[in-house]
């Protein structure tokens, strides 16, 4: 049972075949048992997981299990605690409300120069916020965002569950330990498995 942690990059599809002209994770990734533990969109960047053991993906990507996963996140504008207070408590999006976020302002955390580097105007300044959610639906931060009037320009994953992008650099994959409270759970739930197919 293996775990990688990937820094995926900006513009990189998080899938391993071909996909026309554009930059997939087999570019970067030659183990050939590994799959993605989740996913991120192109224009997002950061912590991807990935495994060769099909539980532990399972575990990892299942709503159920509500593995916090965290993000830093640069916004157009301003937004001040009345609107952040929105975040935290759940924002009513076309798939109906999110569950309670975390949310606060911070500094520039400590990250790469992007490639191209975002689009920005002049005269609107921007803000960084460190929002952890227990939820996976489609491209949720930046609808999030966008709903309280501050559109994403960058989103950087840098955690799933206990596991931290740390100081892993654009394109650098590494071994992860896997808890062991974790490895027996999902010993368990494999005998579990093969005791109900006998």
């Amino acid at each position: 049972m293996k775990l990688y942690a990937f820094n995926k990059p900006f513009d990189v599809v998080c899938q391993f075949r071909p996909h026309g002209a554009d930059r997939v994770l087999a570019d970067f990734i030659k183990h050939k048992s590994v799959h993605a533990a989740g996913r991120l969109d192109k224009d997002s960047e950061g912590l991807l997981l990935l495994t060769d053991d099909g539980v532990l993906q399972h575990r990892i990507t299942q709503p159920e299990q509500k593995m916090p996963k965290g993000y830093w996140v640069q916004v157009e504008g301003e937004p001040d605690e009345k609107v952040l207070a929105q975040l935290r408590t759940g924002v009513n999006l076309k798939d109906g409300m999110t569950r309670p976020a975390e949310v606060k302002l911070i500094a520039m955390p400590p990250v790469w120069e992007r490639t191209p580097p975002i689009r920005q105007r002049k005269t609107v300044p921007t803000s960084w916020l460190d929002i952890t959610i227990t939820e996976g639906r489609n491209r949720q931060v930046r609808r999030m965002t966008a709903a309280i009037g501050h559109p994403t320009l960058r989103l950087i994953r840098y955690r799933i569950g206990s596991w931290y992008l740390n100081n892993l650099q654009p394109g650098e994959l590494e071994e992860r330990k896997i808890p062991q409270g974790v490895q027996a759970e999902i010993k368990a739930q494999v005998t579990s498995r093969d005791r109900r197919r006998k």
